[in-house]
């Protein structure tokens, strides 16, 4: 098939803070594109980057689509992401081996069980 999945966008308010925010947290390293956006790419080359476009509207409700996370401790990546700025948030979900957070714009994401 002649299809590639390339780039997940976001928007964002300030998208150099919150491509920053998401560097430090996967790893991958920050650029600014011809056009004045902000890309992430991933450190290996493999999977999609990340693009942050400027919007000037504030998130209202729940995401659509959100990324999960899968760490090799639950609650160190839990802790660490709180410490840089996440928040945990409920959308529903109850107890559910998964935690719910939210980055400093507002965008949902789960940080999963560890894999065995």
């Amino acid at each position: 098939m002649g299809l590639r999945f390339t780039d997940l966008c976001v928007d964002a308010a300030d998208i150099h803070a919150l491509g920053g925010w998401w560097a430090e947290v996967l790893g991958y390293a920050q650029e600014v594109t011809d056009d004045g956006d902000v890309i992430l790419r991933p450190p290996s080359g493999a999977g999609p980057n990340i693009l942050f476009l400027a919007v000037p509207d504030e998130k209202v409700v729940k995401n659509r689509l959100h990324v999960d996370l899968t760490p090799d401790d639950q609650q160190a990546e839990v802790d660490r992401l709180l410490a840089l700025g996440a928040r945990r948030v409920d959308i529903g979900q109850g107890e559910q081996s998964w935690v719910v957070l939210a980055d400093p714009e507002g965008n949902e994401f789960c940080v999963l069980a560890a894999q065995s």
